[in-house]
């Protein structure tokens, strides 16, 4: 299952770091995830190189995505970062290049036609944004001649995000949800959980699955051992109309990361 073409769900590396890093990994493509998500600023691209390499999973199958990091978004930045993001990685190009966060060194004239042009000389298949307002995403739309495939927000149950989505949606932009199960909060709500009970599931497993249901949303859960086979069979539950309604009401407009980082509202 794909929205826009970007395999669902993904696999996120946020915080994973060293060995831990290659084998869960490659314990994620070995599971059936296609889609995994890495950045400059995790400094773990090197190990989600080794674990491409040595996962029996075909390169060409797997989305591979990066970000360049805030302070390199100076247009020599973007290029130099970005070629070396690539060997690091091992690839000759990744499937998905965004902008970290619009803050530091961003500055949309300069940094986005350097995405543009990263884009034209084949080092990355499509371009993508992350952190960014309604407003900064019209924007971005307006400056790139490259179209935005995604946009990387945190998205979870208590933190829905609807404007966002939406706007993305609206112009066949993919919503690609980090910290979608709220670092964990979600196993200890009881709608989720009584929601869970019915399908013999987990409250991990209906959250995922129910970012799955909405329309342009694709989640990037990060895990670690059994929990990374456990997040891929999300896909097999299927929510009724009634679950979805109550697990729209649990939105309460709690941002968990970065929530001090007004300064991109600019």
């Amino acid at each position: 299952m794909a929205a826009n073409g970007i395999p669902q769900p993904g696999f996120g590396t946020s915080g994973h770091e060293g060995d831990s890093c290659v084998e869960s990994v490659v314990d994620a493509l070995e599971t059936g995830y296609r889609h995994i998500d890495t950045a400059q600023m995790y400094d773990n691209e090197t190990e989600v190189g080794t674990a491409l390499e040595q996962a029996d999973v075909d390169r060409d199958d797997v989305f591979l995505a990066t970000k360049v990091h805030p302070s390199n978004l100076a247009a020599d930045d973007v290029r130099e970062t970005t070629e070396e993001s690539l060997e690091r990685l091992g690839v000759d190009r990744v499937d998905l290049l965004y902008v970290h966060w619009p803050i530091d060194a961003y500055d949309p004239e300069e940094t986005l036609p350097a995405m543009d042009e990263v884009r034209e000389r084949g080092l990355t298949r499509h371009v993508g944004v992350s952190n960014f307002t309604v407003e900064l995403l019209e924007e971005a739309r307006e400056i790139l001649e490259s179209p935005i495939l995604a946009h990387q927000i945190e998205v979870h149950p208590f933190f829905q995000q609807d404007e966002l989505v939406s706007a993305a949606r609206d112009h066949d932009v993919t919503t690609v949800a980090y910290c979608p199960i709220a670092k964990g909060d979600v196993l200890d709500d009881g709608t989720l959980t009584e929601i869970a009970d019915s399908h013999n599931a987990t409250a991990v497993q209906v959250t995922l699955a129910w970012h799955t249901a909405r329309d342009g949303v694709v989640a990037i859960p990060k895990a670690t051992g059994d929990h990374v086979a456990e997040n891929y069979s999300s896909l097999e539950i299927d929510l009724t109309e009634d679950e979805l309604e109550r697990i729209e009401e649990l939105d309460r407009g709690e941002r968990l990361v970065d929530p001090d980082r007004a300064a991109w509202n600019r």
